[in-house]
């Protein structure tokens, strides 16, 4: 095989196609309402029950801002890696005889074939899934299209 690299930049738009295209995929596609809602019951039981209110108050509070941070977690995500130390990085991407491998100024990663336990296709890009459970999102506009192809052969 031989090596290919290129660069890219951690910007919105690349963050942004990252979390579409990652979300159905992943452990917390479909939002866990079952935590907020046991915050707002648990908060009115202490309400009711207990002279001291502040707990229950906070518990109500804490149950309406989970449930915002459900119904606004794409530009809650978004603005948190913007905000972020690796906005706007120059990342290198290289695909060798060994694996993946990324690397900025402030972070490096590498994926060994063997780690690699299978490679999910999107519209836009590739998904690598670790037999860790950890995922790494790749846009197709990265690479030619016979690099995809190793990919999935080297994993398959």
């Amino acid at each position: 095989m031989q090596s290919f690299s290129t660069q890219f930049t951690l910007n919105k738009d690349y963050l942004a196609e990252s979390f579409d295209q990652s979300l159905p995929h992943s452990k917390r596609a479909r939002p866990n309402y079952w935590l907020p809602a046991a915050m707002f019951v648990f908060g009115v039981v202490l309400l009711q029950f207990t002279n001291e209110h502040y707990p229950g108050w906070m518990l109500i509070a804490l149950a309406a801002l989970e449930l915002l941070h459900i119904r606004y977690r794409r530009p809650w995500w978004l603005m948190r890696q913007t905000w972020g130390k690796g906005d706007g990085t120059e990342v290198t991407l290289t695909v060798d005889e060994e694996g993946l491998r990324t690397e900025s100024t402030l972070a490096s990663t590498a994926f060994a074939w063997a780690d690699i336990e299978k490679v999910i296709e999107t519209d836009l890009g590739i998904i690598l899934v670790t037999r860790s459970g950890g995922q790494q999102y790749l846009s197709k506009s990265l690479f030619p299209e016979s690099v995809k192809n190793t990919i999935a052969a080297r994993v398959a």
